[in-house]
């Protein structure tokens, strides 16, 4: 999606935005004596979009400005007297890409093909998508050479004429806090503080017409309810409430429909005014119409398996008028106990103190003690060495059994993987996910893989509104990062210190429920109905890339087993990335004619 772009006309920048976007409230365009900018999302407040574009034009637009990034989803383009800057925030919901050429930045813009259009693949780029569930979002490459990704936290700073003065990465925000919460140790404060966060979260949040998913399930309701709950104190009845919920008759999911059913009664008794949008999801089924939400997204998608149920859903959303939509997602990595504080303890040598823990995790999960140390401790410190040895125990004849997060799938040929740094890519992708630290580095890996940023975005153009999700909200994150572990962890209760910080709200069924029904039955029927129909897309792909990259054969495979249902969700995830891949190279190669070799160039 095209929603602004920035070019040059000889020295002097030019730039645009997409006017149906911004009649839309997508892109704000500003201009002041210090001044151009334009921002996709919003920076400080979604209501007060126009002065929140305003305020970040001002705080850079002064000559050698370096501010903190304001709190937001956006990302933004300022023509400046002096200089020219590309920015987004830390959490990287909105795209923002450039092309370089001839030691300068010809063009910048949201759309990667766009820009790309005609250029050579950038193999290494594949290699990396491939090493983990949305793993190209935190990395510079593209599918295009020469096109490269503005990274979260990045502002990148070009002279008037394009040339490259230099790149400041992660700038702190303004109100990133630090240090202990101040009453984190004492009864209830951990939920109080979570609550404070969550309600500024929510509150920066809301629209003229808020739409909230809700589920059933303690993540989504306690968004919703902290909405009604604003909402009705400050315009009335919260007239401005839609509740947006996917209802399934049949199935394992029709276990959700008691909550759902207390879940908006509760919603509606604290905002008469609400409207609620029921949407019958029964005939809906992961891959749907997969060549067509594969194959238009601007690059690769993991999660375009999953667009028909969101689409139905957004559908819904955006025929009544909404302008955001709320989402629970992001609460189960970051309102939750942070596992890897027992790979902390090991790192430190609190070994007694390791052991007593990982028996109360144990004894709360149905992991067992050998399995919480695996995954909590072991894993952490060597995760492709970890992968590798639950391969050699798992596989057993299979594509699927035993294959991680990192490890090369076996339908990636290992001459292509070799000649374009699959294994460097995987050491990266491992260091990302678990890092030096792994209890921070959870917090970082969340914000890429616990929400479908992508399908909001290549759908934004259609419904007239984004994705946005409060427990990824980087004042959220910085209070659960900041509780004492002893705090968010209570054996055998998940999102503890969440259910408390919202018992007030809560409905006391939803309030002590156990963890939700997942997706899985949605998924396998999915690849009853279209199993066959996913086979023929890898064996007449057309694209030359697919059967460099691929053997074809093996990954048909891989999908049987997974009809089957051998494997696991892991497994499942690289399955899903790689038939997302043959999708989008076999719509690019349509759309640019399949014409000179591997790059389909026109």
């Amino acid at each position: 999606m095209e929603a602004l772009g920035l070019t040059w006309a000889g020295d002097t920048p030019r730039l645009w935005t997409s006017e149906a976007l911004a009649r839309r409230g997508l892109v704000t365009s500003v201009s002041s004596p210090a001044g151009t900018a334009a921002v996709v999302g919003w920076a400080g407040s979604f209501h007060d979009r126009e002065a929140g574009a305003r305020r970040l034009l001002d705080d850079f637009g002064r000559p050698g400005a370096a501010p903190p990034l304001p709190n937001g989803d956006y990302a933004a383009v300022l023509v400046c007297r002096d200089r020219v800057l590309l920015m987004r925030d830390e959490q990287a919901r909105m795209p923002l890409f450039l092309r370089e050429s001839g030691g300068r930045v010809s063009a910048a813009g949201t759309s990667a093909r766009r820009l790309g259009g005609g250029a050579e693949p950038e193999l290494r780029y594949f290699c990396r998508y491939l090493t983990g569930n949305m793993a190209q979002q935190h990395s510079p490459l593209t599918p295009f050479a020469g096109v490269r990704r503005v990274l979260g936290g990045e502002v990148v700073e070009l002279s008037l004429t394009g040339q490259p003065r230099g790149r400041a990465s992660r700038v702190p925000r303004a109100d990133d806090p630090s240090g202990p919460l101040a009453d984190g140790h004492l009864p209830g404060g951990a939920a109080r503080e979570l609550r404070r966060a969550l309600e500024h979260a929510v509150g920066r949040r809301l629209g003229t017409t808020t739409a909230c998913h809700v589920s059933g399930g303690t993540d989504s309701t306690s968004v919703a309810l902290l909405a009604a709950r604003l909402l009705a104190a400050g315009q009335g009845h919260g007239e401005g409430l839609v509740l947006l919920a996917g209802r399934f008759g049949t199935g394992e999911l029709a276990g959700d429909q008691p909550y759902l059913d207390e879940a908006v009664e509760e919603l509606r008794r604290l905002a008469p005014g609400a409207r609620t949008l029921v949407v019958d999801a029964d005939d809906v089924a992961d891959f749907d119409d997969f060549p067509h939400h594969a194959g238009d997204a601007d690059e690769p998608c993991a999660h375009a398996f999953r667009a028909p149920f969101w689409s139905r859903l957004h559908a819904a959303a955006a025929a009544q008028g909404c302008d955001v939509l709320l989402t629970g997602c992001g609460a189960d990595p970051i309102a939750d106990a942070n596992p890897f504080h027992l790979h902390g303890l090991a790192r430190r040598g609190q070994l007694r103190q390791l052991t007593k823990q990982a028996r109360a995790w144990a004894g709360g999960s149905e992991r067992g003690l050998r399995g919480v140390v695996s995954d909590c401790v072991v894993r952490p410190a060597a995760p492709l060495a970890a992968e590798r040895i639950t391969a050699l125990v798992r596989r057993r004849g299979t594509v699927l059994g035993g294959l991680g997060a990192f490890t090369r799938p076996r339908w990636l040929r290992p001459g292509f993987a070799r000649a374009h740094g699959y294994r460097e890519a995987g050491v990266a992708e491992s260091r990302f996910v678990f890092g030096r630290d792994p209890e921070r580095s959870l917090y970082d890996a969340a914000n890429y893989l616990a929400a479908p940023d992508p399908l909001s975005w290549d759908h934004a153009r259609r419904n007239g509104f984004f994705l946005t999700h409060p427990f990824l909200d980087p004042e959220v994150v910085a209070t659960m990062r900041r509780l004492p572990a002893g705090a968010a962890f209570r054996p055998g209760l998940p999102k503890a210190v969440l259910r408390e910080a919202v018992a007030d709200l809560l409905p006391p069924r939803i309030h002590d429920r156990a963890p939700k029904i997942p997706f899985n039955e949605v998924y396998a029927r999915g690849l009853r109905t279209h199993g066959e129909e996913l086979i023929d897309l890898c064996r007449s792909a057309r694209h030359p890339l697919v059967a460099e990259m691929f053997d074809v054969g093996t990954l048909c495979r891989a999908v049987r087993e997974a009809q089957l249902g051998l494997g696991d969700a892991c497994s499942w995830d690289r399955v899903n990335s790689s038939l997302a891949l043959v999708a989008w190279l076999e719509h690019l190669d349509r759309h640019q004619g399949g014409q000179d070799g591997r790059a389909g160039r026109h």
